[in-house]
Protein backbone atom coordinates (compact mmCIF):
# COMPACT_ATOMS: atom_id res chain seq x y z
CA UNK A 1 0.00 0.00 0.00
CA UNK A 2 1.10 3.44 -0.85
CA UNK A 3 0.96 6.43 1.37
CA UNK A 4 -1.80 7.90 -0.77
CA UNK A 5 -3.96 4.77 -0.38
CA UNK A 6 -3.50 4.82 3.38
CA UNK A 7 -4.50 8.47 3.62
CA UNK A 8 -7.57 7.82 1.45
CA UNK A 9 -8.66 4.96 3.75
CA UNK A 10 -8.19 7.12 6.84
CA UNK A 11 -10.26 9.90 5.22
CA UNK A 12 -13.06 7.44 4.39
CA UNK A 13 -13.10 6.15 8.00
CA UNK A 14 -13.30 9.67 9.37
CA UNK A 15 -16.17 10.57 7.01
CA UNK A 16 -18.06 7.43 8.10
CA UNK A 17 -17.50 8.26 11.80
CA UNK A 18 -18.86 11.79 11.37
CA UNK A 19 -21.90 10.46 9.49
CA UNK A 20 -22.57 7.98 12.31
CA UNK A 21 -22.26 10.73 14.91
CA UNK A 22 -24.66 12.98 12.99
CA UNK A 23 -27.18 10.14 12.72
CA UNK A 24 -26.90 9.47 16.48
CA UNK A 25 -27.50 13.13 17.25
CA UNK A 26 -30.57 13.23 15.01
CA UNK A 27 -31.94 10.02 16.55
CA UNK A 28 -31.45 11.40 20.07
CA UNK A 29 -33.15 14.67 19.15
CA UNK A 30 -36.20 12.85 17.79
CA UNK A 31 -36.61 10.51 20.77
CA UNK A 32 -38.43 11.90 23.80
CA UNK A 33 -36.18 12.22 26.78
CA UNK A 34 -36.98 9.94 29.68
CA UNK A 35 -34.80 11.81 32.12
CA UNK A 36 -36.71 13.47 34.96
CA UNK A 37 -36.55 17.21 34.53
CA UNK A 38 -35.38 19.17 37.52
CA UNK A 39 -37.89 21.80 38.45
CA UNK A 40 -36.58 25.03 39.86
CA UNK A 41 -37.66 24.52 43.45
CA UNK A 42 -38.38 27.91 44.93
CA UNK A 43 -38.48 27.68 48.69
CA UNK A 44 -41.47 29.53 50.02
CA UNK A 45 -40.33 31.92 52.70
CA UNK A 46 -42.68 31.40 55.62
CA UNK A 47 -43.14 34.22 58.09
CA UNK A 48 -43.99 33.95 61.79
CA UNK A 49 -44.70 36.27 64.70
CA UNK A 50 -42.55 35.95 67.83
CA UNK A 51 -44.30 37.33 70.90
CA UNK A 52 -41.80 37.93 73.72
CA UNK A 53 -43.08 38.74 77.19
CA UNK A 54 -40.30 39.70 79.57
CA UNK A 55 -40.76 40.70 83.16
CA UNK A 56 -38.09 40.82 85.81
CA UNK A 57 -39.22 37.40 87.07
CA UNK A 58 -39.77 35.38 83.88
CA UNK A 59 -39.40 35.26 80.10
CA UNK A 60 -42.11 33.79 77.86
CA UNK A 61 -41.76 33.35 74.09
CA UNK A 62 -44.79 32.44 72.01
CA UNK A 63 -44.39 31.86 68.25
CA UNK A 64 -47.45 32.01 66.02
CA UNK A 65 -48.01 31.90 62.29
CA UNK A 66 -49.47 34.92 60.53
CA UNK A 67 -53.04 33.83 61.25
CA UNK A 68 -52.37 33.47 64.99
CA UNK A 69 -52.08 29.69 65.36
CA UNK A 70 -49.47 28.61 67.89
CA UNK A 71 -46.32 27.08 66.46
CA UNK A 72 -44.17 26.96 69.59
CA UNK A 73 -44.18 28.24 73.15
CA UNK A 74 -41.21 28.19 75.50
CA UNK A 75 -40.89 29.76 78.95
CA UNK A 76 -38.03 30.27 81.35
CA UNK A 77 -39.39 27.53 83.62
CA UNK A 78 -39.16 24.99 80.78
CA UNK A 79 -35.44 25.69 80.40
CA UNK A 80 -34.20 26.01 83.99
CA UNK A 81 -35.25 24.61 87.33
CA UNK A 82 -33.99 27.64 89.27
CA UNK A 83 -36.74 30.20 89.75
CA UNK A 84 -34.35 33.11 90.18
CA UNK A 85 -32.75 32.51 86.75
CA UNK A 86 -35.92 32.52 84.63
CA UNK A 87 -35.44 36.18 83.62
CA UNK A 88 -31.70 35.81 82.99
CA UNK A 89 -30.30 36.70 79.50
CA UNK A 90 -28.39 33.41 79.42
CA UNK A 91 -31.61 31.46 79.91
CA UNK A 92 -33.19 33.65 77.22
CA UNK A 93 -30.51 32.42 74.80
CA UNK A 94 -31.47 28.83 75.59
CA UNK A 95 -35.12 29.73 75.05
CA UNK A 96 -34.22 31.12 71.60
CA UNK A 97 -32.31 27.94 70.81
CA UNK A 98 -35.36 25.82 71.64
CA UNK A 99 -37.58 28.07 69.54
CA UNK A 100 -35.10 27.74 66.67
CA UNK A 101 -35.26 23.93 66.87
CA UNK A 102 -39.07 23.99 66.85
CA UNK A 103 -39.63 26.34 63.91
CA UNK A 104 -36.71 25.30 61.70
CA UNK A 105 -38.59 22.28 60.32
CA UNK A 106 -41.58 24.37 59.24
CA UNK A 107 -39.54 26.49 56.83
CA UNK A 108 -39.81 29.72 58.78
CA UNK A 109 -37.13 32.13 57.60
CA UNK A 110 -38.39 35.59 58.55
CA UNK A 111 -39.84 36.87 61.79
CA UNK A 112 -41.94 39.71 63.09
CA UNK A 113 -41.02 40.37 66.72
CA UNK A 114 -43.36 41.82 69.33
CA UNK A 115 -41.85 42.65 72.70
CA UNK A 116 -44.08 43.17 75.70
CA UNK A 117 -43.12 43.96 79.26
CA UNK A 118 -45.17 44.32 82.41
CA UNK A 119 -47.86 46.99 82.16
CA UNK A 120 -46.50 50.39 83.14
CA UNK A 121 -42.83 49.37 82.93
CA UNK A 122 -40.72 51.62 80.73
CA UNK A 123 -38.12 48.96 79.91
CA UNK A 124 -38.59 45.30 78.94
CA UNK A 125 -36.93 42.62 81.04
CA UNK A 126 -33.35 41.46 80.51
CA UNK A 127 -34.17 38.53 78.20
CA UNK A 128 -35.73 40.34 75.24
CA UNK A 129 -32.55 41.57 73.57
CA UNK A 130 -30.76 38.26 74.14
CA UNK A 131 -33.56 36.40 72.34
CA UNK A 132 -33.49 38.74 69.35
CA UNK A 133 -29.70 38.47 69.11
CA UNK A 134 -29.79 34.68 69.26
CA UNK A 135 -32.46 34.41 66.58
CA UNK A 136 -30.54 36.68 64.19
CA UNK A 137 -27.39 34.63 64.72
CA UNK A 138 -29.39 31.51 63.91
CA UNK A 139 -30.04 32.94 60.45
CA UNK A 140 -33.56 34.31 60.74
CA UNK A 141 -34.44 37.51 58.94
CA UNK A 142 -36.11 39.98 61.29
CA UNK A 143 -38.61 42.12 59.43
CA UNK A 144 -40.02 44.21 62.25
CA UNK A 145 -39.54 44.77 65.98
CA UNK A 146 -42.53 46.23 67.77
CA UNK A 147 -43.01 47.18 71.42
CA UNK A 148 -46.55 46.21 72.45
CA UNK A 149 -46.26 47.05 76.16
CA UNK A 150 -49.58 48.19 77.56
CA UNK A 151 -49.71 51.44 79.43
CA UNK A 152 -52.48 52.75 81.68
CA UNK A 153 -54.68 55.58 80.44
CA UNK A 154 -56.14 57.00 83.63
CA UNK A 155 -57.84 54.01 85.21
CA UNK A 156 -59.07 53.85 88.81
CA UNK A 157 -58.12 56.46 91.39
CA UNK A 158 -54.78 55.82 93.06
CA UNK A 159 -54.66 55.02 96.74
CA UNK A 160 -53.60 57.73 99.17
CA UNK A 161 -55.98 60.68 98.99
CA UNK A 162 -55.39 64.25 97.89
CA UNK A 163 -51.99 64.72 99.53
CA UNK A 164 -50.66 61.31 98.38
CA UNK A 165 -49.58 58.24 100.31
CA UNK A 166 -47.25 59.10 103.20
CA UNK A 167 -44.87 56.72 104.96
Amino acid sequence: MNKTEKTEEIKKEKVEETKNKEEDVKANAEEPRNKPEKKASVKKEVEAVVNIYTSFNNTIVHVTDMSGKTIAKVTGGMVTKHGRLKANPTIAMFIAKRIDENIKDLGVRSLYIRIRSKTGNAVPGPGAHAIIKSLTRSGYKIINILDTTRFPRGGPKKKGGRRGRRP
